[in-house]
């Protein structure tokens, strides 16, 4: 039975990077019928943060990543951890440093595995100091907790981030030196003094997520927890579309669709090794495409949370958010002015339009023409042409200081629409309130 894990450690917000990580794991075995197992990394008394283990649980629901077995907590399994440091001691295949416990680190030979993902890797022995594997305080490192859970779980694919590549030759040589080698066939493992060698886990080191300046992708620059994602209103469906493909494609080079059609067309060994850049610009394309498919109910409760009740406007209004909104977080940008008493005016936008010298005769205008108008689209379309027109304006400067007196932006809905659906007597109020201004 093919067995992977996604082990996470609650010491921060779950990191996009790592929701990521959980996906592939998450992909690998949906689609080759293996079985995920959750495990929190819980042993850094320091930094752990009780917490957010609800957050790290909640947010892989929210993004449609279930697990098969779990969670487990690695500091439940200290006793364990003890054992074999203790195991390891007796063999000589480790000793005591000051209170510390050290693995003792061949002399010669190498440490290698066939990645899927980067291919043959090998480490010179040599060059690996001896190492810690259990803490003064009598703690498991984070190296022999992993290595004993993930051979006690019958863990037989590691699928993490190549920032874990440099630690895989020391869990090679624990799990070596606890009786189970790895590496992605067999007699192809670890091989040491003696030249033995062996197989049972597979490892498969991801490409690190990089930013515009192919940084790795770290708080220090920008948002990288998904939380923050979800705040903004991104959909889970669609940030989970959008991991799928750093780092991997589908073979057709169709990138939006549905998970399940991901899961038949993911293959471990079609990722790849450069770097993969966490394009928020193609991030926020792919949420607006998925919003867009929504049926008017659905993307109407989705957009509750933001405060304004979008199945409430008109038919053709509430489709022509839908269609501009690129995250739920836009829509009380859009749809704010027709629900308020009176609108929220962006100061820049306010300055770019109401500056000009036309303005107040702009406004005087539209207050003139649209006081007996049909009050229709078209024909307040119309009528507000003619007054640019008057004036020497081209529709969109014309529009422009009607849509910023009525609405408080230079963007939104098509704006004769929206004029029909706010009523003669909301809008010529909101014209007459914008002159006064001037």
């Amino acid at each position: 039975m093919i067995r992977a894990r996604f082990a996470p450690s609650p010491t921060g917000f779950l990191h996009v990077g790592s929701a990521r990580t959980a996906l592939f794991n998450w992909l690998f075995c949906r689609s080759v019928g293996g079985r995920l197992v959750l495990r929190i990394e819980d042993t850094d008394r320091a930094r752990n943060q009780s917490e957010l283990v609800d957050n790290i649980l909640e947010v892989l629901t929210w993004l449609g990543i279930d697990w098969d077995e779990g969670p487990f907590f690695q500091s439940a399994r200290a006793e364990r951890h003890r054992e074999v440091v203790d195991q390891l001691v007796a063999e000589g295949a480790a000793y005591l440093d000051e209170g510390a416990v050290r693995f003792r680190v061949p002399e010669a030979g190498v440490s290698g595995w066939d990645d899927v993902v980067r291919g043959r890797v090998t480490f010179e022995n040599a060059n690996l100091e001896d190492f810690v594997i259990q803490r003064s305080d009598g703690s498991p490192m984070f190296l022999l907790a992993n290595v004993v859970d993930d051979a006690d779980m019958g863990v037989t694919h590691v699928i993490r981030g190549e920032d874990m590549v440099n630690n895989t030759p020391k869990q090679l040589l624990l799990l070596r030196a606890i009786g189970r080698p790895a590496g992605s066939e067999p007699g192809d493992a670890v091989t040491g003094e003696a030249g033995e060698a062996g197989g049972a886990v597979t490892f498969a080191h991801l490409p690190l997520l990089v930013d515009d300046r192919r940084r790795k992708l770290s708080k220090r620059f920008g948002d990288v927890s998904v939380e923050s994602y979800r705040e903004r209103g991104f959909v889970a469906e669609a940030l989970a579309n959008y991991l799928a493909l750093l780092g991997w494609g589908p073979p057709d080079g169709v990138e939006i669709r549905p998970m399940a059609e991901i899961v038949e067309r993911f293959r471990l060994e079609d990722v790849n090794k450069a770097g993969a850049y966490f394009d928020v610009k193609k991030l926020t394309h792919v949420n607006g495409t998925y919003l867009r498919q929504l049926s008017p109910e659905a993307f109407a409760k989705a957009a509750e949370p933001w405060g304004f009740d979008v199945g409430a406007l008109p038919p053709t209004l509430q489709g022509e958010v839908q269609e501009r909104a690129h995250t739920l977080g836009e829509v009380p940008s859009l749809v704010d002015w027709y629900f308020l008493d009176e609108p929220t005016v962006d100061p820049a936008a306010w300055d770019k339009a109401m500056k000009a010298e036309t303005a107040p005769a702009m406004l005087d205008g539209a207050v003139a023409a649209y006081g007996e108008a049909p009050w229709e689209a078209a024909e307040l379309h119309a009528r507000l042409a003619e007054v640019g027109e008057g004036l020497g304006l081209k529709l969109g400067k014309a529009q422009a200081r009607v849509r910023v007196a009525v609405t408080g932006r230079t963007v939104g809905p098509p704006l004769f629409e929206s004029l029909e659906a706010l009523g003669r007597e909301r809008t010529l109020a909101r014209l007459r309130a914008a002159r006064a201004r001037l």
